[in-house]
C-alpha cells in the first residue's frame, strides 16, 4: 500500500537504513545511514525497530504528501519542519493526516536529517538491506519527485514519549577521537595528524569526509610508492599522495592502497558525517 508522495527533493535524498553486513567478502560494503544514531533515535520514537529503512536528507529540501494517515519523526541535523505551513518539532512524534504536505526546509546545523514513518518503508531489499550504496549503486534509486514510497506494516509497538530532548550536531569545532595505524609508520611524523586543526572539505559525501589543513604541519610520507591492497575499516582515516586525509564514511570502498593514518572511534563517527563544508575538525588520540 502507497502512502507517500515525494513532492520535492534538495539536493539528495536516499533511503537509508543500518546496511547490509556480511558481504565484504564479494565486494559489497555495508553502506546504510551514515548518521546511524539519528536513524535509530527516529525509528524509536515512532515505534519502529531501530533498522527500519528511512528517508536521509543532505540539507533538507524535501516535500512529501501523505496518502494516508502517518506517524513520522525527523532527527539529526537541524532544520525547520511544517505541516501545512504549521511550524513542527525536530526529534518529536508527528502525525500526518491523509492529504497533509511535511516539508523540511533547510538544515541551520549538521549535514544529513533523518525522516522514519511508522512501519518503515517497504521498498523491495538488495541484498539483505534497501540501503543506496551511492558508491557501488546498490539499492533503490535516489528519491525523485513524484516517486511513490510504499509504508510497511505498524509494529505492535507504540511511541512512548512525545519528543526527545536531543541538541542539535554542533557547528564549532568537532573533536574526535582516533587509534593511530595501522599504517602510521609510513609518515615522517604520523603524531602532526592531532596537531593544529583541520578544516572539512567541500568535497565530502557519503563515501568520505575530506579533510584541509588549517594549523599545524603537513602529512608527509616516509615510505614512497603504495601499499597492496588492504581492506579498509568504517572511520578510516586515509592519506593520499595529496596529503589530505580522508575520514572514510558509510559507503566507502572495502579496500584501498592509500596509508591509513589511523582509524576514527566507532562512537564519533556519526558526528564526522553530520560536519558541515568549512566546519573545524581536531583529532585527539583515543584512551
Amino acid at each position: 500500500m502507497t502512502a507517500i508522495r515525494v513532492k520535492r527533493v534538495g539536493p539528495l535524498a536516499t533511503v537509508q537504513d543500518l546496511g547490509r553486513p556480511g558481504w565484504f567478502d564479494s565486494g559489497v560494503g555495508m553502506s546504510g545511514a551514515a548518521d546511524r544514531s539519528a536513524l535509530r533515535l527516529a525509528n524509536r520514537l515512532v515505534g519502529n525497530p531501530e533498522g527500519a529503512a528511512g528517508i536521509e536528507v543532505l540539507l533538507g529540501g524535501l516535500e512529501l504528501l501523505a496518502e494516508r494517515r502517518l506517524t513520522v519523526a525527523v532527527t539529526g541535523a537541524a532544520l525547520p519542519i511544517t505541516l501545512d505551513g504549521r511550524a513542527m518539532g525536530m526529534s518529536s512524534v508527528l502525525e500526518v493526516e491523509e492529504g497533509q504536505r511535511l516539508r523540511l526546509g533547510w538544515a541551520t546545523a549538521g549535514l544529513r536529517s533523518y525522516l522514519a514513518v511508522r512501519g518503515g518503508l517497504d521498498l523491495p531489499p538488495a541484498l539483505g538491506s534497501r540501503s543506496r550504496d551511492t558508491l557501488s549503486g546498490i539499492g533503490p534509486e535516489p528519491l525523485r519527485a513524484g516517486d511513490v514510497l510504499p509504508i510497511g506494516a505498524p509494529p505492535r509497538v507504540h511511541p512512548i514519549v512525545d519528543v526527545a530532548p536531543v541538541p542539535p550536531p554542533p557547528d564549532g569545532e568537532l573533536v574526535v577521537h582516533a587509534v593511530p595505524g595501522p599504517r602510521d609508520d609510513w609518515f615522517t611524523d604520523a603524531a602532526a595528524l592531532f596537531a593544529g586543526e583541520w578544516l572539512i572539505s567541500s568535497d565530502t559525501d557519503r563515501i568520505g569526509a575530506r579533510l584541509d589543513r588549517r594549523s599545524g604541519p603537513p602529512l608527509e610520507r616516509r615510505v614512497r610508492g603504495e601499499l597492496p591492497t588492504e581492506g579498509m575499516a568504517l572511520g578510516s582515516v586515509q592519506v593520499p599522495p595529496s596529503g589530505q586525509p580522508v575520514i572514510f564514511l558509510a559507503d566507502h570502498p572495502i579496500t584501498g592502497g592509500y596509508p591509513v593514518i589511523a582509524v576514527v572511534v566507532d562512537a564519533d563517527v556519526d558526528a564526522v558525517a553530520q560536519a558541515r563544508p568549512g566546519q573545524a575538525l581536531r583529532f585527539r588520540r583515543a584512551p
